[in-house]
Order: C-alpha cells, then structure tokens, then sequence
C-alpha cells in the first residue's frame, strides 16, 4: 500500500505473509489466482486499475515508488507466458475472460487480435511471449476494489487495510490497485513451484484542513495531515494472519535539502549538520508518533542531501491505544520531487477528417543536467525504430523507438503521421461521436535505475518491503491519453432502414391477412344463404311463426355476390402486388 499525499512527505505501508515480497493471500482467491497460474502456464503478470493520471512534474517520477506503481489511466495488463509460441494468443484470450469475472471488470474486450500487441524493446521481460493491453475508458469503481481487498489476509477488516475508507480512496485527485505475480517456474509435469504476489495501492490525497499564512510574506504552509484527518479512521494494531506490518514515512532529497536550508537561515542547528538524528528533533515538521527506526539513504552524489526513511511498527498497538502517525508543519517549506530525466507529452495536431498527426514532446528535467556529463558539442542523435505494422481488423499498428539524444538537448518532437479512413458499422464503440482513446505511451529510461540504497545493516531483512525498493529496474513513464476523433457515418440510416422495412411487411401481411379475412366471412354467409334454401318446410314453417310472433321481419336469404370472382381475381392481384414489392425490396437492400 503507497500512499501519496500532495506537497508532503510519502508514506508507504506493508503487509506481508509468509516472509517474502507481500504474498498476503486469502483461501479464496488463493485456490482461484493458484489454478490460473497453473492453468494457463503464467510466468508473470501484472494488473492495474488506475482513475487519474500521475503527476510527474509535481509528484515526481525516479524514484522506485512512482516509477513502478504510477500506472496510465484505465486498465493495463501484461502477462509473460511458458508456453509454445503459437499458444500464447490462445492462453492470453482464457486470461482476459478469466480476469473479467475476478475483478468484475471488461477485461474481456482485450481477447481481440486488434486489442493487444507485443512488445519487444519497452519491458524486460521474455520477448516472443508476451502480451499487452490496456482499456483507457474503462472506470474504476468499488466492485474492482473489493476483489483486490479479497486477496488481503484480513481483508479491510484489520491491519493497516483498515484504513481503505471507499469515500476517502475515490475523492483523492489520484489512485492506482496494481497485483503483480511471479511464478517461480514450472517443472516438467507444467506445475508450478512457487507464486509470489504483490499488492500495491497508490493514492494521491489532499488532507482535509486548510492552508494556513503564517508569514508576513504571504508564504503558505504546507497542510498537515494524519491518518484520521484524511482517511477518518485509525489502525488498532496488525492483521493476526500477518507476519509483519509498518508504517514508513520517506523523506526525499529535495524535502531534506529545503529543511537543511530553513535550518540554517534560522539559526536552528549548527551548519552542515542535518543527519538523520538532527531531523529527528527538526523545527521544520513534529511527529505525533515516534519513529521506532530511522534509515538513511546511501547517495553517491555529494550535491544532494540522502533522503530519510521513518520505520513505524504496528504491532505494539491495540484498540486501547491505536496508531495514528500525524505530521504537523511548524516553517512553510516547498520544495521538489525527483523527476524523471525527461518530461514527456503527448498531443494531436492537424484538422479536418482526411489527416493528423500524433506528436510527442521531451524537455529536458534538472535530472538530466546533473546526473548526464558527456561533450556538449556532440550534435548526433541515434534513432532505432521498430515498426509492427498493423493489419486491418487484425492486428493494431506497433512502433517502437530507441532514441538517444546528446546530453545539450533541451527539447525534442517526435511527431507520426497518420490518415483517418471509414471503419465498418460493427467496429465503431457505443460512444462513436467521442473519438476513440489511443492508449499511453510507455516511455523507459535503460541507463537510469530507480533504486534507493540504504546503508548495510542486519535488521533490514527483516523488512521485505526495503530489498523491494533496493532492487534496480528501469525508470518508467507514461504520456497521456489521447482522444481522435475520426469522420462517423449518420447511424440514423439503420433505423430508417428498419423502420421502412418494417412498415413494408405491417402492409403486407395486414393486407394479406384482410383479404383472407374477408373472403371467409363470404363465403359463410353464402353457406348461411344456401342452408336456408335447403330447408325443410317444417323449418320455414317454424321461421315465419316466430317472426310473426316476435314481430320482426323474416329474414329472407340473400342470393350469392355475382362479383364472387371479381373478389378472387382482386385478392389474387393484392397477394401478387405485395409479393412483389417484397422481392424488390429484398433486390434493392442487397
């Protein structure tokens, strides 16, 4: 669970069962998640449903945290399969289908050839053998939250998942459920050795209470904030089924260099003295809760401050004394995260139905101008393009780029054109008039790796959640999500075609069935007609008392309509009429 809280420090939480990487599991999604992996051969997989985009400029984007779990907007999916290469689109359209019932969500519309694609240059993982996939229309809503909660030992019932308050988590500005899975492998009979299963919610909240000026300049502090401000609940200890569980509160580079800086324009502590231990006791922010452990970062570079890590354990709290961290600002500070070596976006240019074009721009971050030293002259920029062209109602368009610039770049467009056609009927969304979503763009870093490195010390293995933010992975990035709209034909012309088509057959079958109608009613008064003709004398006899008797006038029968076989020759015409505007129609239609 990672926590992020606009303008202020980050708080991370862990749950782990079992000794290793957050496998929390429950008995039911255990029994379901074990036989999917199983079933279809999964090496690994990874599930994200993310409302929001994530603010690189603001919330920063190198560091492990929102490097690994900043997801683009929608539903991502990515799974690695061990299986033979023609049986990995089959085994990716069953995990669409089986994902879709799990989380409740439209998972399913990934099965689709035009749908996914895969990549070669943008993951790590095997190549050939996997797949790629997102939805960025799709909501995210409770229903795909309680499934994820379901794999929680206590589910939201106790531990630190007590804190997962639905009103609080879907008003924050941004939130991201992401499970990653790892099998070990499979051995020779196709079954697995080992899952391993990672869960990570990633918020962005903004604390409740207001802004304060608390200098004659007009400087606004930051907001302070504490667990039951902004989630309206606290923790009453750890999860029983859990081996572990704390609180961290990290303090990045850029936060501990500004309060280094405040410290010493106040005169607080002596010059170049801002240790962990200094910042235990700092003026610039106070802890309602004491930190059981402080861990600080090993950095290379003597130009930045190391970035602190506060421990806070769970387990010695209970429902008579609950934990809830708080931190309250005492200096206004501002300050900024660290960003990723490049700022990417994306945007359309071009007008009208017939052409566009997608453009994507790079600026160049202070990360960039500290960390790259090479020769500034050097005008060269390689450029490797991988192209997996796409195939009408097949397969989707795919392009992959290597793009090396020299380090005195500022900024660089990369723009691709395109030609905006018809689609069949079938192939526009419910929505056509919209436009049609084109996914994120997935931008990675291979020289930078988002690690933070602590210093050695034998207590940290015992805190599994500190070898994951040790482990070194590239640095990721999303663009935005783009919306084309494209030339939509007047979807009113079914319905006129329908509704004509239907009023041709009401004509014809009402006719058909009038005709038919009248004929029989004819041809019983004639039978009526012929009856009384044959009858007897008694019954005429019988016929003319009662009449006289009732005083109505006798009934005398009616000779047979001399224009019987006009009738048949005109609902002979009719049929043939009808018949054959039917058949016309039927010509003309196809």
């Amino acid at each position: 669970m990672a926590l992020f809280v606009p303008d202020e420090a980050k708080l991370i939480g862990e749950r782990v069962l079992g000794g290793w990487k957050g496998i929390i599991w429950s008995v039911e999604m255990r029994t379901m998640f074990h036989g999917q992996v199983h079933k279809f051969q999964i090496k690994e997989l990874e599930l994200s449903f993310t409302q929001g985009r994530w603010n690189y400029e603001t919330w920063g984007g190198f560091d492990p945290i929102p490097s690994n779990n900043a997801k683009p907007p929608g539903v991502e999916l990515w799974a690695v399969f061990d299986v033979p290469q023609d049986q990995v689109d089959a085994s990716w359209k069953n995990l669409t289908h089986s994902l879709s019932g799990l989380f409740c969500a439209s998972i399913n519309f990934l099965e689709s050839s035009t749908s996914y694609s895969a990549p070669q240059w943008g993951f790590c993982s095997a190549s050939g053998s996997l797949r790629y996939g997102t939805l960025p229309r799709e909501a995210v809503c409770t229903e795909n939250l309680t499934p994820w909660l379901k794999l929680l030992p206590c589910r939201d019932k106790d531990g630190i998942a007590a804190l997962m308050d639905r009103p609080s988590i879907y008003k924050g500005f941004y939130h991201s459920q992401r499970l990653h899975l790892t099998s070990t492998g499979f051995d020779s009979d196709g079954v697995d050795s080992g899952v391993i299963l990672e869960q990570t919610l990633t918020l962005v909240l903004q604390p409740p209470e207001k802004r304060a000026i608390i200098t004659s300049q007009e400087t606004k502090s930051q907001p302070s904030w504490s667990l039951t401000s902004i989630f309206g609940r606290e923790v009453n200890g750890r999860c029983v089924l859990a081996k572990s569980s704390n609180v961290y509160l990290q303090l990045d580079q850029g936060l501990v260099a500004e309060l280094d800086n405040l410290q010493k324009e106040n005169e607080m502590l002596v010059a170049d003295f801002i240790g962990y231990e200094g910042l235990r006791s700092s003026h610039g922010f106070q802890l309602s809760v004491k930190p059981d452990r402080i861990l600080e970062e090993v950095n290379d570079s003597h130009r930045n401050k190391p970035s602190l890590l506060y421990v806070f354990s769970v387990e010695k709290y209970s429902d008579s004394e609950p934990f809830d961290l708080g931190l309250t600002w005492k200096l206004p500070v501002v300050w900024s995260c660290q960003q990723a070596p490049l700022h990417a976006s994306r945007f359309l240019m071009g007008s009208g139905n017939e052409r566009g074009a997608i453009a994507i721009f790079f600026k160049s971050t202070r990360l960039s101008e500290e960390l790259l030293h090479s020769d500034l002259t050097e005008e060269k920029c390689n450029l490797q393009i991988r192209v997996s062209t796409s195939e009408d109602k097949v397969s989707p368009g795919l392009m992959e780029m290597i793009l090396k610039f020299p380090c005195g770049t500022k900024s660089a467009v990369v723009t691709l054109e395109f030609d905006k056609g018809f689609l069949h009927i079938d192939e526009y969304p419910p929505d056509a008039n919209q436009g049609f979503d084109i996914p994120s763009a997935v931008i990675s870093y291979p020289d930078f790796q988002a690690s933070i490195q602590f210093l050695e010390d034998e207590s940290l293995e015992t805190l599994p959640i500190l070898a994951k933010l040790q482990e070194k992975s590239y640095v990721l990035s999303h663009t935005e999500v783009l919306l084309v709209p494209l030339t939509t034909p007047d979807f009113s012309m079914p319905y006129n075609v329908i509704t004509i088509t239907c009023t041709v057959f009401a004509l014809y079958f009402g006719s058909l069935l009038n005709v038919l109608w009248r004929r029989a009613a004819e041809e019983e008064r004639f039978l009526k007609s012929k009856d009384a003709k044959k009858g007897s004398p008694v019954s005429q006899f019988l016929s003319k008392l009662s009449a006289k008797l009732t005083g109505r006038p006798l009934e005398t029968p009616q000779p047979p309509s001399t224009s019987s076989s006009f009738i048949s020759s005109k609902l002979i015409l009719k049929v043939v009429l009808v018949a054959g505007i039917a058949v016309v129609w039927k010509f003309y239609l196809e």
